[in-house]
């Protein structure tokens, strides 16, 4: 059974017409259905143009029912700050009745029993879920086991470009791996490091709000360095501080069979096999080569290499087998 579900939502239909709501829903709900390797991911329920809030308050409220792994939200449309707070805004909107109250999304996401709750929001003034007015002061709240992510601040206007919001196109570039970890993982906290750095300063700014004890993983692509090589780190380096020497006989072109010039010692089968794994290392930032620029060089003129300071944490974790 999948313990994990996602509501994607997407309305263009309001007056006048937004046009890349429903694309980005469609790609979310696509890209969330399945990991990179093909395997089930989110359990997604797709709604698009959903006109009226009594239907969008009731899609919402079957998002977090139950008490799945992980309950996730994706809303795209209009947004809208009034003096109570944000709205996520449906096509029958009035003056006095814009739609959804954020507030009221956080209460249903809080009182779930749903184990993670993960709301991402591409809208105009999104940053405004989890705050309580109060005598004029905005104050944060976001219950536990809660995340919330948001395509702009308070009082920020949200971006359509190419039909597609500007934050949903960049959330599907880190979703298809250009937030993952070294061992494939993606998460909250990744995607929002991603957006962050690529909106830039003077644009329209995500907002990052949670209170977890641990991440959850939003979607998985195959890993930088797969996990039975990556689990070698520890048999190649005896500590996180020691050096691994190289040598010319780690190269595998170093050989008598290859038609170029050769310097002893020749390769050997079982150091090419270790060098392998440390250009693995090497290209996810792990090991870096010490007196050369490459592997090779370090290889070729007997130098040594080390583990980064990122290397140091992944040999952490696999020393104390949590890898």
């Amino acid at each position: 059974m999948n313990t994990r579900k996602a509501m994607v939502i997407g309305i263009d239909e309001y007056n006048p017409p937004l046009y890349g709501c429903c694309n980005d829903a469609e790609s979310i709900a696509d890209i969330l259905s399945k990991n990179e390797d093909g395997s089930k991911n989110f359990s997604v329920e797709l709604h698009k143009n959903i006109m009226t809030k009594g239907e969008l308050l009731s899609l919402i409220k079957r998002c977090f029912e139950g008490d799945c792994e992980t309950a996730l939200l994706f809303f795209s449309g209009h947004g809208h700050i009034a003096i109570d707070g944000g709205y996520l805004v449906t096509p029958d909107y009035s003056q006095d009745d814009w739609g959804v109250p954020l507030q009221s999304v956080l209460s249903i996401a809080t009182q779930s029993s749903c184990k993670n709750k993960v709301i991402i929001l591409d809208c105009c003034h999104s940053g405004s879920m989890g705050e309580i007015t109060t005598l004029g002061e905005n104050n944060a709240v976001i219950g536990e086991g809660m995340t919330v992510l948001s395509s702009s601040r308070r009082h920020e206007p949200s971006v359509e470009k190419n039909g597609h919001g500007v934050f949903t196109s960049l959330l599907l570039e880190a979703l298809r791996g250009c937030a993952a970890d070294v061992t494939g993982y993606i998460t909250p906290g990744s995607i929002y490091s991603y957006v962050d750095k690529a909106l830039g300063p003077w644009g329209q700014r995500p907002v990052f709000k949670t209170n977890v004890n641990s991440f959850v993983s939003l979607r998985c692509v195959n890993p930088m360095v797969p996990l039975d090589s990556l689990r070698q780190i520890t048999s190649l380096f005896n500590s996180e501080d020691e050096y691994f020497k190289l040598d010319p006989s780690f190269e595998p072109t170093n050989s008598p069979d290859v038609e170029h010039e050769v310097v002893e010692p020749f390769a050997l089968k079982e150091n090419t096999e270790k060098l392998a794994l440390l250009q693995q290392y090497e290209g996810a930032g792990l090991v870096r080569p010490l007196g050369a620029d490459h592997m090779y060089y370090a290889a070729m003129w007997s130098k040594a290499c080390c583990l980064t300071e990122l290397g140091k944490q992944y040999w952490r974790l696999v020393s104390s087998e949590m890898i």
